[in-house]
């Protein structure tokens, strides 16, 4: 935002330095870009955030300047005479779009003569880089960089039927803007239109048909609000960039909007003269600003600041920034209403920052401690970070994803086959608007990219919310997985998530079942059990899957949920000291049933081991010959292990006979 010094002293006396003047507005968050001399003036370059759009006029600058420095702010009255013929007798307007714009004001203007604007006018626009064209076009830059409010001026004549229709485009609809250039119109674009066709695009640019030109006599104001998001998506889209689309991106002051109309008119009466219309056409309702009183607490400024302001300095800046005192108060706490341009002021903190800023960041000595109160980790952070350390351990990498997928990568994984997806139906969403019910067909086409990039056999992993409905109140429709694909086995990754449970609770138990996910090689998909509660799944995909993205190798995947792990958060674990004797190791290969399960054998001889049981580990499965059709052979490795002594054969061979009588027993199992 340039401003001009001529220009500021207008609304507020500027009996300081520039460096003075810029120190004091860097140091209260109007960081200074620049200075510079043109033609006598000089132009003040500065940096205005986001949440600031107050201050993309003159006169925002110069109430920032007036509490800086404790100097009355005087803008124009922006008062008018018109004539008695009413602007609803010669002209309309209809807003078929009010999501689009809410507010849309039309004054017209007879009998002006279109010609140069005076050399002040002309001087103060120069400065802050606006070229001057003529008296009308520059009237309206003049108001825009005044108070922040766009405005745009048709020729009258030139518009069909004399009305205003603000509506969407039409599909195939086309502009010629003043920059003459076409411009192919889209349905979720706001268009000011006549009775005909499109006249402007809202809040962007106005269209050439009907242009301000030396024969225009009567003019027609338009003074409107747009919603930022229809206007961001309308500059972005058509690359069309504007001092307007700028200022509606970030929000404008509705309680200004007859203001700046008047204002507007007061200065084309003033400088191409011409008789006004009473009575302004106002299409949507301008609603009266009723801001929610915010509550300060006095002690609250030391608590966070480190240092004391008098409660009455704090009123006075509060005050001075335009925010009325809401009620009496009392000496710890008193309750303000912020102004209409200042709706990014709607907490304490906000408050608080605001004194601080126009108090002076350097009024805070160096020396001066700040309270610090000692936190700690939330269960939530104690799991994700305990669980990315278990997988980076591993050589897996964090990956961020879109939370929007397209209908092909929706369908690469989906475990719950039985819940419509969310969709979402706006044009920057055509082909990515389904929220994703999975994070494992990200990972997969991301997976892809690092094949492409000769990067093969990528272990990814991501922790993060799917969306299985639209109820955020129930945690259960947006529940927050842990997905994580590699192209190692199974058995790996089960021993993953081993590792993962176990490095929150040392007692946690995970086990598997059969899954029904299609996605999953028939027979090679699980459901997986977290203490027997249903926790994710976990499986071999098959290449119907993977064969759609062109993938390479072969890939396991795994998504579990977060929250099971949140009940067993254990934050201080026990020490177990280290053995101090040797394990001793059998293995066994045992043929059973296809239908047992490696968690039943796994459960059987934790079970019939007894006390010496050390560890249970799978060495192999296999099926084919000298196996029985129907059966599969599993092999296992048992150790045991004594705390207190080296074990003797006879007493592992004892535990080990248990074990095989229990499997036999039990399963149906044969050695071979």
């Amino acid at each position: 935002m340039i401003v001009s010094w001529n220009w500021l002293r207008e609304y507020v006396s500027l009996d300081m330095s520039a460096e003075e003047l810029t120190h004091r507005l860097t140091m209260s968050g109007l960081n200074l870009e620049e200075f510079h001399d043109v033609d006598g003036d000089m132009a003040i370059d500065i940096e205005v955030t986001s949440n600031r759009p107050d201050c993309l006029g003159h006169l925002g600058v110069a109430r920032e300047i007036g509490v800086l420095f404790d100097r009355p702010v005087n803008p124009p009255a922006a008062e008018v005479e018109a004539t008695s013929e009413p602007t609803a007798d010669v002209t309309s307007v209809q807003i078929e779009c009010p999501e689009l714009c809410p507010q849309y004001i039309a004054r017209v203007i007879r009998g002006v003569k279109v010609g140069p604007s005076p050399d002040w006018m002309q001087a103060r626009l120069r400065t802050v880089g606006i070229t001057p064209i003529n008296n009308l076009v520059d009237v309206t830059n003049y108001v825009l960089m005044e108070c922040g409010q766009p405005l745009h001026a048709f020729d009258f004549d030139k518009l069909g039927e004399r009305r205003i229709v603000v509506r969407r485009a039409r599909p195939g609809e086309t502009m010629e803007a003043i920059d003459h250039k076409t411009y192919m119109l889209t349905p979720d674009m706001c268009i000011i239109a006549d009775a005909a066709r499109p006249v402007a695009i809202g809040g962007v640019m106005g269209g050439a048909a009907t242009e301000i030109g030396e024969r225009t006599t009567n003019v027609l104001i338009e003074t409107a609000n747009f919603a930022p998001l229809a206007i961001r998506g309308a500059a972005r889209k058509l690359s069309l960039f504007s001092d307007s689309s700028y200022r509606f991106e970030r929000g404008i002051d509705e309680q200004q909007l007859l203001w700046a109309s008047n204002r507007c008119c007061e200065l084309i009466l003033a400088t191409a003269g011409g008789t006004l219309l009473k009575d302004p056409v106002i299409a949507g309702e301008i609603p009266a600003w009723k801001p929610e009183p915010i509550v300060l607490r006095f002690p609250q400024i030391e608590r966070v600041l480190g240092i004391e302001i008098p409660r009455s300095e704090c009123i006075r800046i509060l005050t001075a920034l335009g925010l009325l005192q809401h009620g009496d108060g009392t000496a710890a706490s008193a309750s303000f209403l912020p102004p209409s341009w200042r709706r990014d002021l709607t907490r304490e903190i906000d408050l608080i920052e605001e004194i601080a800023r126009i108090h002076g960041y350097e009024q805070v000595p160096e020396n001066t401690l700040i309270p610090i109160v000692a936190t700690k980790d939330t269960d939530r952070d104690v799991v994700i970070g305990r669980a990315s350390s278990v997988l980076t351990a591993a050589g897996f990498y964090e990956a961020v994803t879109m939370s929007f997928v397209s209908r092909e990568t929706f369908d690469l994984f989906t475990p719950h086959a039985d819940v419509p997806p969310l969709t979402v139906e706006h044009s920057s969403r055509r082909h990515e608007n389904i929220l994703r019910q999975s994070l494992v067909p990200n990972l997969l086409v991301s997976r892809r990219e690092n094949e492409r990039q000769g990067v093969f056999d990528a272990r990814l992993f991501e922790i993060a919310a799917v969306y299985i409905g639209a109820a955020p109140e129930d945690p259960t429709t947006q529940p927050t997985m842990l997905s994580f694909v590699t192209g190692g086995s199974f058995a790996e990754v089960r021993g993953l998530l081993e590792a993962i449970a176990k490095s929150v609770n040392a007692g946690a138990i995970v086990a598997t079942q059969p899954a029904d996910v299609s996605q999953f090689v028939p027979g090679r998909g699980a459901e997986v059990l977290l203490n027997g509660q249903p926790w994710g799944w976990a499986g071999q995909l098959d290449r119907k899957v993977t064969d759609r993205l062109d993938l390479r190798d072969e890939v396991t995947a795994v998504e579990v949920r977060l929250s099971p792990l949140l009940s067993l958060v254990e934050r201080a674990p026990q020490f177990v000291p280290l053995p101090q004797f040797p394990a001793i190791e059998r293995d066994v290969n045992f043929v059973l049933d296809d239908a047992v399960s490696w968690d039943q054998l796994e459960r059987t001889v934790a079970a019939s081991a007894g006390p010496l049981l050390d560890s249970v580990r799978f060495v192999d499965q296999y099926r084919g010959q000298q196996i029985p059709v129907g059966k599969k052979s599993y092999v296992l490795s048992i150790a045991y292990r004594s705390p207190a002594r080296t074990l003797t054969s006879d007493e592992v061979d004892a535990a080990q006979m248990a074990v095989v009588s229990a499997c036999s027993e039990k399963l149906g199992a044969m050695q071979r």
